[in-house]
């Protein structure tokens, strides 16, 4: 690009030769020069701005008026101890052109224009041939200044080392491409902002920034880094013009927030008016984050302010010792000459005198050049906290380095065209950029200096706190640090116990929209609001959050459930008829009461068994049926307990046959009185052909049909044990499948086809004479089965878990019971209770005869 530059405005030249420029005016500006083989430039934040002087350009502006002076002195005192180096830079003598910058933009551009085309009376050689006026500038410290400066230099490659411009645009080589910092980007504070918010949890936070770049780019990186985390309650732009109205609306905002935490990325002339409104309105309960531009400001440091502002939270720039710097700040004599102006106005604003020619007609003291710079009071003397002055030190030596290095090239294995090096009378601003993009070095104090491929500097800062000082002002204590060179992604040390925090309770405060969710719960948003503004559902049942502030539940697998507080999965209730409860215990005593029942039957049969009573209608049918009847008892006790593969088939089998038998042994015993009253009719002789070997035939016959189905069934499909985890969620119910939906069918239609043909034979024989009267039992008995079962269905279906096998276990034993009660009970009843009717002629229906 300079090749570019110098070869048009030699053309230029050749085209209009013997032009002598001549500038219109000079400005005034504040000065340091010492000349040198070699020159440096600089532009310094020598004092705060106290004037804002008329820019209308209808008069010429009033020259704002400074107050500090210690950066701009640093870095004269590191070209002195470069100078006195005989390692670095031997032969070479270097200079300084230092400007005053008065924190004013337009202040700044002139300074730096004059660094780099010189500021002499005439200009003549529009050919730009030679060493240009400096080589490097360390400066400027303001990012809106460095913004509009390196937009320039970057045009002709000069090079532009900032100690305290931070913002992180600056670090786009594109477009500043002869930028570079001793400072960190402000991208790695707004990181160390977000790790203090994170160490303390502060996820709702105001924001707060001045109306320059150094705030508004500021502003994007932290709601980028701070939406990753948590959400910014309100966001305020402090006023350019300090307009008390717009400062009273911020602090309004404040006020009306339920942000307790307020981080401020500002310089201190935007915060100063901001300050004293927090005083006038005694704004008290906030935790103040600090960016590093206003971490470490005096300004901010008096009594009155400790109220408000005390426990400030801030990053500062990483603290450093320069040994010699005091002796030679106590050692700074006057110089007569124009364009050491600075000092000469340091003294006079230090002092508080004029010197003599101006102090005629002066209230003012008159300057006597001997005063001792010991006895002042002012920051200036301070070395105590060297911060941005070590970011000077560090800046000066990286241009001294990149030169040295520069000058040190060995011939013909140079780095630019033709392997050439440098030569020190014709040296060019881009030849050391060249270098000082690869500058690596250690200071006297074991500091590393080196620049990334944005020309940015290693990030490591202080992390300190306000805390009341003896004399009852503020000062600001390191507590911490953030180095980005730790491996991992918490940067952050901090020694919580010394933090002071300016609350009663001396603990930090809490700053969050809505609080944390606990465990059981999930968060879901407010409609309308950040998205840490949020409410807290619980958990619905079989789901759990077992973390604070869960976004979602997570549902419990198969075989769990979650318990009360829906923090964790607990095993489900595995739910089955068990022995041990007590309607297990009801069902079982009841069965085995059913089986006595039988058994007492069976032996009074038995002892009675050649009584016309029991011999009627074939002894042996009765016997067979109160087995079956015994059976169908017993099957209930299977139905009972935790499911297992053996149970489930043995059950339904059991089941099966017993009924298949019980009712085809009333079946058969209807069919006989049937037959026997048509025996008794003339000409027939039917009973001859179905006897007692034919009825007892035909009952295995009709069980012999149901075993084959049973056992069709259970080697194509058999029942199986299964845990339901859908009918009830809550609980696992353990339950035996039917397998085959076929074959259950068949066995129950089998019963009940047996049971409805049986039903029906009854029915039509319940007329016949009262000598064949047990047709009407066996109609009663075939009624209360039939409707025992056809309420069943509608019953085991609505009935949930357990209770759908106890419905079954109550069908069968009712049944059973309503089988046993009205086939036998009349016949116990004539045999126990009236044994005169036990005889053939009372069963033939015959009187008795009277004696």
């Amino acid at each position: 690009m300079s090749v570019v530059w110098m070869t048009t405005f030699s053309s230029y030249s050749a085209t209009v030769p013997n032009i002598t420029c001549h500038p219109w005016g000079r400005f005034r500006l504040n000065e340091m020069y010492r000349p040198g083989d070699v020159v440096f430039g600089g532009l310094f934040d020598v004092h705060y701005l106290t004037v804002f002087p008329d820019l209308s350009f209808t008069s010429e502006p009033e020259q704002p008026r400074c107050e500090r002076f210690q950066y701009a002195q640093t870095m004269a005192f590191t070209i002195e101890e470069i100078n006195r180096d005989p390692s670095l830079l031997p032969n070479i003598t270097l200079g300084y052109h230092l400007y005053d910058n008065c924190m004013k933009l337009a202040v700044a551009f002139r300074a730096a224009m004059a660094l780099i085309s010189g500021t002499g009376g005439t200009f003549s050689d529009l050919g730009c041939t030679g060493q240009p006026p400096v080589l490097g500038i360390v400066g400027d410290p303001g990012s809106t200044h460095s913004i509009a400066i390196s937009r320039v230099l970057g045009l002709f490659r000069v090079p532009l080392v900032s100690y305290f411009a931070t913002c992180s645009c600056l670090s786009n080589k594109r477009e500043f491409p002869s930028f570079f910092r001793t400072i960190p980007s402000d991208a790695f504070q707004v990181k160390a902002m977000i790790q203090i918010l994170q160490r303390f949890q502060w996820t709702w936070v105001g924001l707060v920034v001045s109306d320059d770049d150094y705030g508004l780019y500021a502003a994007r990186a932290f709601h980028e880094e701070m939406s990753q985390f948590g959400c910014v309650a309100f966001h305020m732009v402090l006023p350019r013009d300090n307009s008390r109205a717009e400062v009273h609306r911020i602090v309004a905002t404040i006020l009306r927030s339920t942000a307790r935490v307020i981080v401020v990325f500002s310089t201190s002339s935007y915060l100063l008016p901001l300050a004293d409104e927090l005083i006038v309105q005694q704004v008290k309960g906030r935790q103040w984050i600090a960016s590093e531009a206003w971490t470490t400001s005096p300004a901010f440091h008096t009594s009155q302010l400790l109220p408000f502002l005390g426990g400030t939270l801030g990053i500062a720039i990483r603290r450093g010792e320069i040994l010699g710097l005091r002796e030679f700040l106590f050692h700074l004599r006057l110089d007569s000459r124009p364009e050491n102006n600075m000092v000469t106005m340091f003294w006079k604003e230090t002092f508080g005198c004029q010197f003599q020619q101006l102090a005629a007609g002066n209230d003012n003291q008159t300057c006597t050049k001997k005063e001792d710079l010991g006895t002042a009071n002012s920051v200036y003397s301070d070395v105590s906290n060297l911060r941005a002055a070590y970011n000077v030190y560090k800046a000066v030596y990286a241009l001294a380095h990149a030169l040295h290095s520069l000058l040190s090239c060995e011939h013909e294995k140079g780095p630019f065209a033709g392997n050439t090096c440098a030569e020190l009378h014709t040296l060019q601003p881009w030849q050391l950029l060249y270098y000082l993009a690869r500058v690596n070095f250690t200071t006297h104090y074991g500091d590393q200096v080196s620049f990334d491929e944005n020309g940015d500097a290693l990030a490591i800062y202080d992390v300190m706190n306000w805390q009341a000082a003896p004399d009852g002002t503020i000062q600001a204590v390191t507590v911490g640090t953030y180095d980005e060179a730790i491996p991992g992604t918490d940067k952050l040390t901090l020694d919580s116990d010394r933090i002071f925090w300016n609350f009663e309770s001396n603990t930090p405060p809490r700053s969050v929209c809505s609080e944390p969710c606990p465990p059981g719960t999930r968060r879901t948003p407010r409609k309308g609001e950040p998205v840490c503004c949020f409410d807290c559902l619980p958990c619905a049942d079989g789901e759990v959050s077992n973390t604070t502030d869960s976004s979602e539940c997570y549902r419990c697998p198969p075989d769990f459930w979650s318990n009360e507080a829906g923090d964790s999965c607990d095993p489900k209730l595995v739910e089955f008829l068990s022995f041990e409860e007590p309607l297990g215990v009801c069902l079982t005593v009841t069965s085995l009461l059913g089986v006595c029942v039988c058994l007492a039957v069976f032996l009074v049969f038995a002892r009675h068994r050649s009584t016309p009573v029991v011999r009627a209608n074939n002894s042996e049918l009765s016997f067979l049926l109160l087995l079956a009847l015994a059976l169908c008892f017993l099957c209930a006790v299977l139905f009972i307990g935790q499911p297992q593969q053996w149970t489930c088939q043995l059950r339904h089998v059991v089941f099966g046959l017993a009924f298949a038998l019980c009712i085809s042994c009333i079946l058969v015993k209807t069919i006989v009185v049937v037959m026997a009253f048509r025996a008794t009719l003339p000409d027939n002789n039917v009973m001859r052909w179905f006897g007692a070997a034919q009825q007892r035939g035909t009952v295995v016959v009709f069980t012999a049909v149901q075993a084959s189905i049973c056992v069709v069934w259970l080697t194509t499909a058999p029942p199986m044990p299964y845990k339901n985890i859908h009918y009830q969620k809550s609980r696992i119910i353990w339950e035996c499948t039917m397998g085959s939906v076929v074959g259950c069918g068949c066995v129950l239609g089998y019963i009940g086809l047996l049971a409805g043909v049986c039903f029906l034979l009854a029915f039509l024989a319940r007329k016949l004479p009262d000598n064949f009267n047990e047709a009407k039992f066996i109609t009663f008995s075939m009624f209360v089965f039939c409707a025992v079962w056809i309420t069943f269905v509608p019953a085991y279906v609505s009935s949930p878990g357990k209770y759908t096998v106890a419905v079954e276990i109550f069908a069968i034993l009712a049944s059973s019971f309503g089988l046993l009660v009205a086939i036998f009970v009349p016949k116990l009843y004539i045999i126990l209770l009236h044994p005169e009717k036990n005889t053939k002629k009372a069963m033939m229906g015959r009187p008795t005869s009277k004696t």
